[in-house]
């Protein structure tokens, strides 16, 4: 059994932790990021890891700064054997890589070096990827550059969400932690292929804008990559800002349209032209400040008609 120190911040990196705890390894620290306001009245919440590892009774750390000497030293008097990195969130300076004797694991969601970077799962999505995976890696200074440890492949559901594809990678990403821990000393590390690598860089606001101008498929990818952030959305005519959760491909025979105008608008049949002669169904949507509904429902609501126009901006 080891003495491990563990990184993480969000709820996908839960599960390592807990399979790490009843594996039966020493937990002698928890780094996480620092609590942040959220919500109504931006109360401070912490992180889901902090909250897993306080009802754990495990030490619970959140520098606000990470290079610095008092951090280092704070690091470096855990005298644990691996620090195992899950989505921590900060880019570790390089004598924390090199502090334990085993150095650090990170459990990255994806087959690199395909997707290095902070999204690997959104993007898999939304350029169309067909699999995907976990890669237990041996951290090193570059960007998800280190060797490889183990890899397990998944395949991406069709009409999968990211949040719902990162909840499976957590737990495959858990029992390859487990499996790579038990088999630390007798795996070979692989180089990984640079020429092979793409990148899944953090993800922006504008991320989220649908253009209206490629085909229907390609902007269903987006809206089911985009569920965690920063969610789809479009601007109606007047301007309102309508968040779009959930959308399906349609190949019903609809008069050819401008790319952003609706085609359609009545009962659930809510139906937006798209690039390429494509069409869109938009199944479920939000106005600002209002309630996440269905299309029926929102039409019901909502004063829209045939030959209304969506824009990427606000107007």
């Amino acid at each position: 059994m080891m003495k491990i120190v563990f990184m993480g911040t969000p709820q996908a990196a839960v599960p390592t932790l807990e399979s790490i705890l009843e594996a039966g390894h020493e937990v002698v620290a928890v780094w996480t990021q620092p609590d942040k306001p959220a919500g109504r009245g931006n109360k401070m919440h912490a992180s889901p890891i902090k909250e897993f590892a306080l009802s754990k009774n495990l030490p619970v750390f959140q520098p606000t700064k990470i290079k610095t000497t008092e951090t280092f030293e704070l690091f470096s008097s855990h005298r644990a054997e691996l620090a195992v990195v899950v989505a921590y969130g900060r880019i570790l300076p390089e004598a924390f890589l090199y502090t334990f004797p085993r150095g650090c694991v990170n459990v990255h969601f994806s087959l690199l070096p395909k997707y290095r970077g902070a999204a690997p799962v959104a993007w898999a999505i939304a350029i169309g990827e067909t699999k995907t995976g976990v890669t237990t890696m041996k951290m090193d200074v570059g960007l998800d550059t280190g060797d490889i440890l183990l890899q397990r492949e998944t395949e991406i559901r069709e009409t999968e969400t990211s949040v719902e594809l990162m909840s499976r990678l957590s737990l495959i990403g858990a029992e390859l932690l487990i499996e790579t821990l038990e088999t630390f000393d007798s795996i070979i590390p692989q180089k990984q292929n640079n020429d092979e690598a793409t990148f899944a860089p953090l993800l922006k606001k504008d991320d989220g804008k649908i253009d209206w101008n490629v085909p229907a498929k390609e902007i269903a990818r987006r809206v089911r990559a985009f569920q965690a952030f920063p969610h789809s959305y479009t601007f109606l005519d007047d301007g309102q800002r309508l968040a779009v959760w959930s959308v399906t491909e349609t190949h019903a025979d609809f008069p050819s349209a401008d790319t952003g105008s609706i085609v359609a608008a009545t009962g659930n049949e809510f139906v937006v032209a798209c690039g390429n002669s494509t069409f869109l169904r938009l199944d479920e949507l939000q106005l600002a400040g209002k309630k996440r509904v269905d299309a029926r429902a929102f039409l019901n609501g909502a004063r829209i008609e045939v030959g209304q126009k969506f824009t990427k901006q606000k107007a």
